[in-house]
Order: C-alpha cells, then structure tokens, then sequence
C-alpha cells in the first residue's frame, strides 16, 4: 500500500510538473505583453534601509581574499571569488545573491566602496549569465542588494559604471518579469514579485512593472502567507528573511507618496506574532522545518517592530505549531503534518518533536539545519534528528531521492529531484490535538499516522508541563492497527539535549542534566532502556557541534506505553 501510495504521488507530481514546463514554453506566445520591453532604467531615486545587521570585519576578510558564506570557506589569493568552483550550492547562493556587500558598507571606507565596485564590475563583465546567478531566488536577492546598497556601490563610480549598474538592474528586472509570466513556483513567484515592487519603487523607467507586481505580491502573500502567520514552507528561517525584505519595502511605499498594499500590511501583522511563538528566551528561534542558525540580531530587529504585543501567541493550528509555558520553562512543539511538495524541500520529518527551554538555557533541542552540506541536511531532515519517536530507523516522512523502484520510477525521480529538490512525497496527515490548562499544568497532546503506511503504527505523545516550570512529564503512547500488526518493531524515543547540557547516570536509574548556568534536572522514564548516546546539533553558531542525546529503546509489538519526566533539582543562577 505504501509503496503503491507513493507511485502515485511520483507519478502525478510528474504530470504536473509537465503540465507546468509546457505552460512556461506556452507563455512565451499567451503570456501577458512584457511591460518592460525596451524600458531602460534612467536614475535611482531611493535606495532601500537593509535592515540585516552588518559587521565590518567581514570586510576586512573579505579584502584579505577570504570568503566565508554559509559555514565555508575560500581563500581566493588576489583573484576573484567568481573564478572559483563554490565550495559549496550554498555558498554560491549567497555569493551570487550579494547580500555580503552590507558588510562592506559597515567599514565605511574608499577602500571598502572601491572593492564593492570591483566585485560588482567582475560580475558583470564576467559572470552575469552563469548558471549559478540565474535561478529566481538568486536573482530576486541580487537585485535587492544592488538597490540597497546602491549608496555604498555608486559613490565614487565613474559615468561608465553607474551606466552599466543600471543596465544590470534593468536587464535583472526583466529577467523575473519573465518569469513571472511564464510561472515560476510558488516560493520563487513571491521572492521575484518582492524584487519586482523593489524596483519599481527605486528605478526611474521601471514603473511600468509595480502595478503587476504588486498585484502578484498581494496575491502570494495572501497563498503562501497562513492565517496564524507562518508560511507554508512551515520554515521560520524563510519567515525572517522575507520580514527583513517586507517591512523595508512597506517604508519605500511610503517614501514614494504610495499607500502600501493592505496584502503587505497584513502579512506582516500576522508574521511578526508567529515569530514570537517559535522564540526561546535565549532570542533563538525553535530548530523545525530548516531552521538552522538564529541570528539573534536580526530576530531583535524584527520583533521591535511587533512592540504592541501583549501576550505571546501559543497556538497556531494552520502552521502546526504550539506553545507551552510555564514559570521559565518553554516549550515549543511540532504537531503538524509536511506542507505540500511545492514547499517541502527543506521540510523536515518531526512531527509530535519538541524543543525545551528554562530560562535563558537550552535543554532539548532538534537538530537543527547546517549551513551547508547536502549529506548534513539530509540527515538533518531525518526523524531520528528530532526529539521524538522512531521506528525501525526510519522517517515518518518519505523523501524524494531519485534511486528507489524500478528504472523507469527512478528516472522520473531523477528529473523531479533536478527540477524540485529533495522534496517530501508523502507523511503524516493534519495532526489531531487537544490542549487545555488544568490546575497546576498545561496540557498537549497530539497523534500522528506517518508510520501506518510502512508499519500500521499510529505514534501518540502527550505533554504536561508544570505551571511553575519545574516539571515536564511525557508519555509516548503507539498503536498497532492494520498492516504489520504483530511484527516486533524496534522504537527509539529521542531527546536531543543542546550541547551546553552535560548528562551523566544518577542514583535510582535517574539520568543527570547539569547546564553551566548551574542548573540541575534529572530525567526518568517508564516503559523502555534508556541510554546515553552521541549526537550532533547541526545549527551551532560556529558550525556543528557535538552533543549528547537520551534515548528509550523498546520492541514494540502489540502496542507500548512509555512514560518520561524532566524535573528540576536545582534552579539555574538568575
């Protein structure tokens, strides 16, 4: 049934992944006409606030040749950065999306203008139509970055460069013009209709584009943009940075004499919110769905501007994600199920995981998104790199990898996965939960069917956290039905802790958490062996980092009841 069930999301992602590329060929012919054809930019007029924070000794890295993006590195001894092979997709992204020239900004100086100019000449003269520089996303984050930083590029430049900058912008607003025309995806249709509004509002010739593009924009926003706030992706990481994109583009509205679309008013209301609910209270956001590395300065940014709120939101049933608290403690759950293939290609299969904090310090996390490396993510992506339950060491969701079936499944999976990504085929269907307070606790629970396929397995959790913090009692409950009723299963429930946290065996067959903040809580467990086992945190600040995990093994065969419980011994120094 699960092999059969997936045959046929291949088969109809297939179709419909065809019907979309004769589409986009039909367009070139139906389409709507190019507002741009023949329009020439002839002046910038604003230069939009970039509110990602900058730090001006990536200047001097980068003036000494060394490029650091997305966890690599390249030395490029005098040369170009473009001459090189990336080390990585990753890195080639940021260094093609330019977003790195606001740390040249930050120095301040005529030699850091003088080396934004020539990195931006280099390109142009050499490397403008590269394949790595041409995908939308790429596209769209370029041209915000030369808008931008147009002040920090432009100063000092002669007639013949400031021509060929705005020649490059022109020919980059058609360039997602026509994309848009001839229909992109959903995630690239919204970053492109961003660029588009960016540069209607900044350019002088290009004003034919902002009444299409935002009439696109408000569209997307409306689509991508749930009512709880989160995006479909389900990933806070691509949340933060389109705020950092939409509130500067809400204030270039305003600075045109424009009233900004009520789309764009009401996306960011909603978003804002949605980000106070994944927060820890060390400024970290909730590691689900490809969210690696928190840049606290640019979450701090963005939740200025949400000033108003009263109350942190808790319960956002549309993105699957809920919110306990308790004295210091915080928790944050994963309860939905994977967003639609379209969206899903750095979606995650956590369902029923959790992350929980105390205070300012980490104690169970996810692993987290790595900054590059496609081995790391997959891995990353994987069940068994949440804090939840595994069975037979496998994912409750089933990813896309272009080498399982037969040789004609595999070649359709091959093109899909070129086209796509590592998207997800299929998991769990839209989670059931309850919630409710009762005197002296809060309580979660929730059921997920992403085994029942493969194992006939329904995995429950449930939660109940103190009201004063100093307990989290859990019980992880699994359902045999169906399929595979009777096989012996091994399950493994997972608590990754942060690696800040040191465990050690206790008295009573209790477990030892101590936290460097002085911090001491014991874990004990019903049901199952529990164990003391190596385990990676992907999203570390300066890289993956080592770590621990507490695990309970079991054989699951007719069912099974496991219970769990964190407590504090000792509270951690204030």
């Amino acid at each position: 049934m699960a092999r059969g069930h997936e045959r046929w999301v291949l088969y109809r992602l297939a179709v419909r992944e065809a019907v979309r590329t004769v589409r986009s060929a039909a367009a070139r012919f139906t389409a709507p006409p190019d507002l741009l054809a023949g329009a020439r930019v002839t002046a910038l007029v604003i230069a939009p606030h970039d509110l990602r924070t900058s730090d001006a000794t990536f200047a001097d890295d980068i003036y000494s040749g060394l490029f650091v993006f997305a966890g690599r590195a390249l030395s490029v001894s005098g040369r170009s950065p473009f001459d090189y092979d990336p080390p990585s997709p990753e890195w080639a992204e940021v260094l093609y999306g330019f977003g790195w020239l606001r740390h040249l900004r930050a120095a301040d100086t005529a030699l850091a203008r003088a080396n934004a100019r020539a990195f931006v000449s280099d390109f142009l003269a050499n490397r403008g139509d590269a394949a790595l520089a041409r995908p939308v996303p790429i596209a769209a984050r370029r041209l915000i970055s030369f808008l931008c930083q147009s002040p920090l590029v432009l100063e000092g430049a002669d007639h013949t460069f400031y021509q060929a900058f705005l020649k490059a912008i022109g020919r980059s607003a058609r360039d997602l013009e026509r994309a848009l025309r001839r229909g992109t995806e959903r995630p690239s249709r919204l970053l492109a209709a961003v660029a588009l509004c960016y540069a209607g509002l900044c350019c002088e010739g290009l004003q034919p584009i902002l009444r299409r593009a935002t009439r696109v924009l408000s569209r997307e926003l409306d689509r991508q943009i749930l009512p709880d706030g989160g995006h479909r992706s389900r990933n806070a990481r691509f949340a933060v940075e389109l705020l950092l994109d939409l509130l500067p583009l809400r204030q270039s509205f305003l600075s045109r004499g424009l009233e900004p679309p009520e789309a764009l008013l009401r996306a960011i209301d909603r978003m804002l919110p949605m980000l106070r609910l994944m927060r820890h209270p060390d400024a970290s956001l909730s590691h689900f769905n490809g969210m690696g590395t928190t840049e606290a300065d640019h979450l701090t940014t963005l939740l200025i501007y949400d000033g108003a709120m009263i109350e942190t939101m808790r319960h956002a049933p549309f993105s699957g994600y809920e919110r306990l608290e308790g004295g210091r403690a915080v928790l944050v759950a994963d309860v939905g199920g994977p967003p639609r293939q379209s969206y899903s290609k750095l979606a995650c299969a956590g369902c029923l995981s959790f992350e929980m904090s105390s205070g300012l310090q980490r104690l169970v996390v996810n692993c987290g998104a790595p900054a590059s490396g496609a081995d790391q993510r997959h891995l990353s992506r994987s069940t068994a790199a949440h804090s939840t339950a595994t069975i037979a060491d496998a994912s409750s969701c089933r990813f896309l990898t272009g080498e399982n079936g037969w040789w004609g499944r595999r070649l359709i999976g091959r093109w899909l996965l070129n086209r796509w990504g590592p998207i997800i085929l299929r998991g769990p269907s839209p989670v059931p939960i309850d919630r409710r307070n009762e005197p002296g606790r809060a309580i979660l629970a929730g059921r997920h069917d992403g085994y029942q396929y493969p194992f006939g397995v329904t995995h429950e959790r449930r939660w109940e956290l103190a009201s004063d913090g100093t307990q989290l009692d859990g019980d992880d409950a699994f359902f045999r039905e169906g399929r595979g009723r009777g096989r012996a299963r091994d399950v493994a429930i997972r608590f990754h802790l942060h690696p800040t946290v040191s465990v050690v065996g206790g008295e009573d067959g209790r477990l030892m958490l101590t936290t460097p903040l002085g911090g001491i809580w014991t874990f004990a467990s019903q049901g199952a062996e529990v164990a003391i086992e190596d385990s990676v945190f992907f999203a570390g600040v300066a890289g993956p980092r080592r770590t621990k995990q507490i695990v309970l093994h079991l054989t699951l065969t007719d069912g099974a009841h496991v219970r769990w419980q964190f407590a504090q011994k000792e509270p951690a120094a204030a």
